[in-house]
C-alpha cells in the first residue's frame, strides 16, 4: 500500500471496484475529457480561497462535498433560482442532479469531493 497526497493524486471509481490513481499536473483539468484513467466518479481534494470562477453542473450524478477545513457560502441555482448555504467544517452537502453551484467566500478550505462527472460542464461567473 502507498501513501499519497489526495490534493496532487486524485482517484477515479469505476463502480466495479477498481480505483485509479490520477496524478493531478499542468493541463490535468485541460485534458481530463481524453484521459484514458479516468473512471466516472472522481474523488478529490482542495483548498481555496474566495470565490470560485466559474459554476459547474454535473448533469449525470450527484456530488458529495465534505469540509474539512475553513469556511464558504455555496450557492446552487436550480430552474433560475439561487439558493445559499453557509457550511463550516464538518458539513457535508450533497449538490442535486443538474444543478449549478459554486463556492464565494471560502477562508482557509480544505473540502473533499467526491464527484459523477460524466458530462460536467462549466459556464463563467457573470455579475448581476
Amino acid at each position: 500500500m502507498t501513501r499519497f497526497d489526495l490534493e496532487t493524486t486524485y482517484l477515479g471509481l469505476g463502480g466495479d471496484g477498481e480505483v485509479t490513481r490520477l496524478p493531478v499536473g499542468p493541463g490535468f483539468w485541460e485534458t481530463l475529457d481524453s484521459n484514458p484513467d479516468l473512471r466516472p466518479t472522481l474523488v478529490s481534494m482542495s483548498s481555496g480561497e474566495g470565490d470560485w470562477e466559474s459554476w459547474e453542473m454535473h448533469p449525470q450524478g450527484e456530488e458529495v462535498l465534505i469540509l474539512l477545513e475553513g469556511r464558504l457560502t455555496l450557492i446552487l441555482e436550480r430552474d433560475g433560482v439561487e439558493t445559499r448555504h453557509d457550511l463550516a467544517p464538518g458539513s457535508t452537502f450533497i449538490v442535486p442532479r443538474g444543478a449549478w453551484h459554486r463556492a464565494v467566500d471560502q477562508r482557509d478550505v480544505r473540502m473533499l469531493f467526491i464527484t459523477y462527472g460524466p458530462g460536467t460542464t462549466h459556464r463563467a461567473v457573470t455579475a448581476a
